[in-house]
């Protein structure tokens, strides 16, 4: 018995495939790329738990203006609690409290705002955290959902302290000053460990905006804003809103 030669078969080109097919393609391959993606920032923020992030986008972004960049990497037991407690103090005083994104602090700002009150911003510690680590500066849905993702990954496998230590890390102080150790030697001209109360103040109340703000001199504003600081310092201190980074 003879047998029929077997049929070739042929793939279908592009143009050949039904529009349920085609869209059937489409939607596998993002969903691949989607894991992929998902599975990169998982290795990302797993990595950075024990590295030291050898950069930042708006590093990259600030050389390629020509600025001179210093980021000398100083671990948390280097830098002094003071600057710790500042920080807490003058941008997120519920940092050991939260799990990454404040919803309390977002709600009181909404509600600011609904009574005619100016917007404010509501980003903790560790979003500022996220986004300086990982992402760029600048507003948009899409980066603040990214930001909010790469929060909860870190609030995930970062402890707290280490979440503080990679903030004061690659934090921007103006002048290409990147972290705390090159921020306390060109403004005070001493080491991170040995800022005491008052430059940790300045230093944290200009870093909303440390391209406007100056530590030296301090205008009225950033005195009246350190002013405020060391109070809070004081409150931080005595409700034990710090002890999370404490040792």
């Amino acid at each position: 018995m003879v047998r029929a030669p077997k049929k070739k078969r042929t793939r279908k080109g592009w143009s050949e495939r039904s529009t349920l097919d085609r869209l059937t393609i489409v939607t596998r391959g993002m969903a691949l790329a989607g894991v992929g993606v998902i599975a990169l920032s998982v290795v990302w923020a797993g990595a950075y738990r024990v590295i030291a992030p050898p950069g930042t986008l708006t590093m990259l972004q600030r050389k390629l203006s020509g600025d001179v960049i210093l980021h000398p990497w100083t671990p948390l037991e280097q830098i002094s609690p003071n600057l710790v407690t500042a920080v807490i103090a003058a941008e997120d005083t519920r940092f050991c409290l939260h799990n990454g994104i404040d919803f309390k602090a977002i709600e009181e700002a909404m509600n600011e705002a609904e009574n005619g009150k100016r917007l404010r911003g509501a980003s903790t510690i560790s979003q500022q955290t996220a986004k300086n680590a990982f992402l760029w500066n600048g507003g948009g849905w899409a980066r603040k959902g990214v930001e909010a993702w790469m929060t909860t990954l870190i609030e995930t496998f970062w402890p707290k302290r280490r979440v503080m230590e990679v903030y004061l890390n690659v934090a921007e102080w103006g002048d290409g000053l990147f972290g705390a150790e090159a921020a306390a030697r060109a403004r005070f001209g001493k080491a991170a460990r040995d800022l005491n109360k008052q430059e940790a103040a300045l230093l944290a109340s200009v870093l909303p905006n440390p391209h406007k703000w100056r530590v030296n001199p301090p205008g009225p504003y950033v005195r009246g804003r350190v002013v405020t600081v060391r109070k809070r310092m004081d409150q931080v201190r005595r409700d034990g809103l710090d002890a999370c980074v404490r040792k």
